[in-house]
């Protein structure tokens, strides 16, 4: 990490606010669904403009989803034991895991690009730093 770099639990405090991890500035969202290209403050590529780094936000999306499900599943089971209501859960929890990953996208996103700053900051070029080295012959 760069010394410019913000230390680790800042970069995921700003992203759980959904704003910029690196700087910490608002308006990185487009929509709920969209962020920005880059930063509008420090002009971070908020995309890392690398193929398949979607995924890597996406897989964030469920486990949070995945998470939450699990945490409200368990405390009603835990509440309401012995006669837990199953109907509830069954349905409800089925109800959740289509809704959750809507509302959690964003943050799952901003979440993925500070995890990524952890380990590439700013300034990091992907291209060049992991591209095979040339020989000459």
């Amino acid at each position: 990490m760069t010394s410019s770099s913000p230390p680790p639990l800042t970069l995921l405090t700003r992203a759980l606010r959904l704003r910029c991890p690196h700087c910490g500035a608002a308006g990185i969202l487009r929509s709920w669904f969209r962020m920005a290209d880059e930063c509008p403050t420090c002009g971070l590529a908020l995309n890392r403009h690398e193929s398949g780094y979607q995924v890597g936000a996406y897989m964030f999306n469920i486990i949070l989803a995945e998470m939450i499900f699990a945490t409200l599943f368990i405390a009603t089971l835990l509440r309401t034991w012995p006669d837990p209501p199953w109907t509830l859960l069954t349905y409800g929890g089925a109800a959740l895991m289509v809704v959750l990953p809507l509302l959690t996208f964003p943050i799952a996103k901003t979440l993925f690009l500070a995890f990524d700053l952890i380990f590439r900051p700013k300034g990091y070029d992907s291209e060049d730093d992991l591209s095979p080295p040339t020989t000459s012959s």
